[in-house]
């Protein structure tokens, strides 16, 4: 391999960062392309917060903090897990990183020896698998399909644990698929893990406050006390407070590991910005009302898009509880030719064939884990949305 760390062979670039690269290049070209491959809402950061990071600014908060977070940004953490999800904290034993991304690559990092496995359920976020693989681990998937409506069973979980066993990666609702899971389909897995005590849950709680029709969220040490001890409750700003360029994600968990986090990160970048973190105060304190009336809206586009999706020939998109993400199938598509005369022989040609042809980006299946699906995010305007999915039912029409 020569000058670059043999680690590094094992990784994949993020597909979903490659794919809006990809849209921007066909755009700045001049090609009109809507790009539904970003997880980040269009929505702009709250006013509040804002102003509370100028305040920082004014106020001289723009020098180096603790490495892992400052006094009030881990109280106001500890508050939010006590008043929303009913978990006791200290905020000893909360960690405050740059990003949810950060949090989890720490805790990997601070616990994984060689040939120490990582559970990771399918269709899985990107970066789940890499982190594992860069911090020494082994992923091991754990499958979940559409006809469990992309969860997985206590079976699949059970299926999936070996005594080599160290986490469980955890994410409700989902990106890619926009599964949630109900207190009781939440009981049925903790209830497996109780069983393997060498287990620890990472649960990724990042889509909280984007669910639907009336959906209570939990999370998994909420649901089973029993694992308190051993679960890391991950968190942050980024899309419930439309703030994902702040870079903020938070945790809260055992401090054995919150400390050996803090090591780590101190090594590493040190502290998240300063005056992202006062913001991220003011977020998690301050008015709140802004996020029901978001998540109406969102939940309108994935009711338009779940629609449309299934209007066009050969897809077939369940319609999820959670998150801004569909994550179609595209099987009745394998095996057709566009109408650019582009052989269709999995998700990956699929998506290809649609961006180019049709400027339309999405992320295909197989960056998940998961084929032949594509996912596609719908935090995006319902405008944008309608003429996306009218391009997919031309396109998908255009197959032969």
């Amino acid at each position: 391999m020569g000058f670059i760390a043999d680690a590094l062979s094992r990784v994949k670039p993020s597909a979903t960062i490659a794919v809006s690269t990809k849209a921007r290049e066909l755009k700045a070209a001049g090609r009109d392309v809507i790009g539904l491959g970003a997880g980040e809402p269009d929505f702009d950061t709250p006013d509040n917060i804002k102003q509370a990071a100028i305040d920082a600014i004014n106020r001289g908060e723009t020098k180096y903090t603790a490495a892992d977070g400052i006094p009030e940004l881990k109280q106001a953490v500890a508050d939010k897990f006590k008043r929303e999800n009913g978990l006791d904290y200290t905020p000893s034993q909360v960690s405050v990183g740059t990003g949810g991304k950060q949090v989890i690559f720490n805790a990997l990092m601070a616990t994984l020896n060689p040939g120490d496995e990582v559970v990771i359920p399918t269709p899985y976020w990107v970066s789940y698998p890499d982190m594992t693989l860069l911090a020494g681990g082994e992923p091991v998937v754990a499958h979940a399909t559409i006809e469990t409506n992309f969860k997985l069973t206590p079976e699949a979980l059970e299926a999936a644990i070996t005594p080599k066993t160290k986490w469980l990666i955890f994410n409700s609702p989902s990106n890619p698929s926009g599964a949630a899971y109900t207190r009781d389909e939440m009981k049925a897995l903790t209830d497996v893990l109780m069983k393997h005590e060498q287990v620890w849950v990472l649960s990724d709680d990042m889509y909280e406050h984007l669910t639907y029709d009336g959906f209570e969220f939990v999370t998994p040490a909420q649901v089973e006390p029993g694992l308190y001890d051993r679960t890391l409750t991950m968190n942050g700003v980024s899309k419930a407070y439309a703030m994902t360029g702040w870079r903020i994600g938070y945790a809260a968990g055992p401090e054995v590991l919150i400390n050996a986090m803090r090591k780590i990160q101190s090594q590493s970048t040190s502290n998240p910005s300063s005056v992202s973190q006062w913001a991220a105060v003011e977020a998690l304190n301050g008015t709140q009302d802004f996020i029901p009336e978001r998540a109406e809206v969102f939940k309108s586009r994935r009711d338009l898009v779940v629609s449309m999706l299934n209007q066009a020939n050969g897809i077939d998109c369940p319609s999820p509880e959670g998150a801004f993400y569909v994550y179609p199938s595209c099987a009745g598509c394998i095996g057709k030719t566009s109408a650019g005369g582009k052989l269709i022989e999995n998700d990956e040609d699929f998506v290809t064939a649609l961006l180019e042809e049709e400027g339309v980006a999405t992320v295909h299946g197989a960056a998940f884990g998961l084929s032949p699906f594509f996912r596609i995010s719908y935090a995006t305007s319902t405008e944008a949305l309608e003429t996306a999915c009218q391009r997919i039912q031309k396109f998908c029409g255009g197959l032969r």
